[in-house]
């Protein structure tokens, strides 16, 4: 006689996760007992009851795998013919309760472009300290210097270009001011008239790998909304601070791994997300909406079909990678979502987005590359 053991492991990609190399971050293990009492011959008939394992990932890469242990040794369920599909029914996480369902609205688009011309002022700046920095030597070669005059700003002088330079770093400052303040102005009008949520009739239960039908019913159509579109994706949301720390056998007030920021008490609650945006998710939002307007994209994601929205039966093509169905434990929290993505001519976009509870697929599941996203609110591709 055995136990079953469903084992996960993760290496969940961190807020910008360009910066790290995965391959040096550490992979948060759990381990739980689902059956006992298991004979070798009844292993199959065992694993028969429990949903499919799944690897997205690599060992090298991001990692978020579900597999089970019979006996200290990794079973193989990949020929285990299972009659019918899973769903996972359980809690619904707070970071779904809080940020991925209902209506959420697009953030000003100078948000981008700031974040972009923010790195040209930074290498504008250390471009100038170069220069400033061989201009000696430059002039004791008879080469003439550019800008290095001075320029006297009240009581003291400043380099000439430093008239060049100091507007490039303060502007964008001043623009994402601005764009902060069009956001919150766009906040406090959606919210004096929210609009009525849409009616959503799923025909079936929704089952990972295959298309869904969707019947959707808007209530109240308002003059200013033009183009309407329906899409769904699958992503993987952040795990639980707390349980990262406890499967790497740290304490809350240890230094965090590596891949993991110190925790920042105005921005992280506990149990909804790992803590590392630090604030820079989304932009300002309103302090009157728990969770915020502004739909956090998923740092790993993928979309599956997406089709202009009508009255009649809608027909989504699954996403192109297989991927396994909703998971909902703080370890490993696989979310799938259908989204209503309204085009305005003012205000930017509005969309409304409904959690969905899919089906996982009757065999393991495997995904070489995980595609991951730097998290930004104002970076998320729809």
């Amino acid at each position: 006689m055995g136990q079953i053991k469903l084992e996960q492991r993760v290496r969940y990609p961190p807020f910008e996760p360009g910066r790290f190399e995965p391959s040096e971050l550490p992979i948060a293990t759990q381990t739980t007992t689902v059956l006992r009492d298991v004979s070798p011959k009844k292993i199959v008939e065992a694993m028969e009851t429990v949903t499919p394992s799944f690897c997205l990932g690599n060992e090298k890469s991001w990692l978020i795998e579900q597999r089970y242990i019979y006996q200290g040794e990794v079973f193989d369920d990949a020929n285990i013919k299972r009659p019918t599909s899973f769903v996972e029914l359980g809690k619904i996480p707070r970071i779904v309760k809080l940020h991925r369902q209902g209506w959420y609205l697009t953030p000003n688009p100078i948000h981008r472009a700031v974040r972009r011309f923010m790195s040209f002022s930074v290498m504008v700046l250390l471009l100038g300290l170069a220069y400033l920095s061989i201009e000696p030597l430059l002039d004791a070669m008879g080469i003439p210097g550019v800008g290095t005059g001075t320029v006297r700003i009240g009581l003291l002088d400043y380099p000439a270009l430093t008239l060049i330079i100091v507007p490039l770093l303060l502007a964008p400052l001043l623009f994402r001011a601005g764009a902060n303040f069009f956001d919150l102005v766009n906040q406090r009008a959606f919210l004096r008239s929210a609009p009525d949520d849409p009616v959503i009739i799923l025909s079936e239960t929704p089952m990972a790998g295959k298309p869904l039908s969707v019947q959707i019913e808007f209530p109240e159509r308002r003059e200013n909304w033009s183009n309407i579109e329906v899409m769904w994706r699958v992503g993987v949301l952040p795990p639980a601070r707390e349980d990262v720390f406890q499967t790497l056998g740290r304490s809350h007030q240890s230094q965090p791994p590596p891949g993991l920021t110190t925790a920042l008490p105005h921005h992280w609650e506990v149990g909804l997300d790992d803590g590392t945006g630090g604030g820079e998710e989304s932009p300002m939002e309103h302090h009157e909406v728990k969770g915020g307007l502004f739909l956090r994209p998923m740092r790993v994601m993928e979309f599956g079909g997406r089709v202009p929205w009508s009255s009649a039966q809608l027909v989504l093509e699954a996403p192109q990678q297989p991927w396994p169905g909703t998971v909902s434990t703080p370890l490993i929290r696989i979310h799938w979502e259908l989204l209503i993505r309204i085009e305005r001519p003012k205000g930017g976009s509005l969309m409304f987005v409904k959690p969905i509870a899919v089906a996982h697929p009757t065999i393991p599941v495997h995904i070489e590359s995980l595609p991951t996203n730097d998290g930004r609110t104002e970076s998320d591709q729809l």
